[in-house]
């Protein structure tokens, strides 16, 4: 009688449960760039990007879209994005800055180096 009891909670839990709903994505890509001398070509390379990435590759709306890292190799950049809507920043393992645009740690990483006594 107990297990029936314990299933009946453990079902009724679970049916009244909602899922989160919190989404937070890494998309790499990249562009050809003809100048890649030309400041104003990049910036808008990176922005059309971004702007491709949020509208073909995310199937929801963003509120934040941080460049994680940006590589410039033999006429290709390479893109690291990160993509999150409001619950996705909240959830992320680390904090998203929308002031500044930026991404940081929110624990220290560990160092493998020791001292010298």
């Amino acid at each position: 009688m107990r297990r029936l009891a314990a299933g009946a909670v453990a079902l009724a839990l679970t049916a009244v449960a909602a899922p989160a709903t919190a989404f937070l994505v890494e998309a790499t890509t990249s562009v050809s760039i003809e100048d890649v001398h030309d400041e104003a070509a990049l910036e808008d390379a990176r922005q059309k990007t971004v702007d491709s990435v949020r509208s073909d590759a995310i199937a929801f709306r963003p509120t934040v879209v941080v460049v994680r890292q940006a590589v410039l190799i033999r006429g290709r950049l390479y893109l690291r994005l990160l993509v999150a809507d409001q619950d996705g920043e909240r959830s992320a393992p680390f904090r998203i800055s929308t002031a500044t645009g930026s991404a940081s740690q929110s624990r220290p990483r560990s160092s493998s180096s020791s001292r010298a006594s």
